[in-house]
């Protein structure tokens, strides 16, 4: 009797272990699933508009409701954020989209433009984002994940 309970004892151990080493190599390969790969094209793009000083909220207003017609064209935006603390950041209106690549990102943002629905939050939003010289002071920067960035 005691050679069978110590039988069933190992028997539920090796079990144990079994169940552990599977469990483990699943939830391994489910945590790299999302890993970036040398040759992958994706991309974040950083925008940051600075607004005439006092017109921040306004054009935040006209992003709020382009925010719509920007989604409607498939661009995935992150957030929009605007800086709450820091007086030199007070104007500035900042979002970033992620994108499958480059390419995609000019196809969408060029198909957008040519839509005549978004063609009035343009035109809302030049009077409020300031120019230096004729250029609007507005900072566009792709950037690519690193490798060791949570967000792939």
């Amino acid at each position: 009797m005691m050679t069978n309970n110590k039988f069933k004892g190992w028997i539920a151990c090796g079990t144990v272990l079994v169940s552990f080493a599977a469990g483990s190599l699943i939830t391994m390969r489910l945590a790299h699933a999302n890993e970036v790969r040398g040759d992958s094209n994706h991309v974040f793009e950083l925008r940051i508009y600075h607004a005439i000083p006092g017109r921040g909220p306004a054009l935040e207003s006209v992003f709020r409701d382009a925010s719509k017609v920007i989604a409607n064209h498939g661009i995935n935006v992150v957030g929009y954020w605007v800086p709450n603390e820091d007086p030199a950041w007070k104007d500035t209106f900042i979002y970033i989209v992620a994108h499958p690549s480059r390419e995609e990102a000019k196809k969408k943002w060029d198909a957008l433009h040519a839509d005549p629905v978004f063609r009035p939050y343009v035109e809302a939003a030049k009077p409020l984002i300031d120019k230096a010289g004729k250029a609007f002071r507005v900072d566009e920067v792709y950037m690519r994940p690193t490798d060791f960035s949570p967000m792939q």
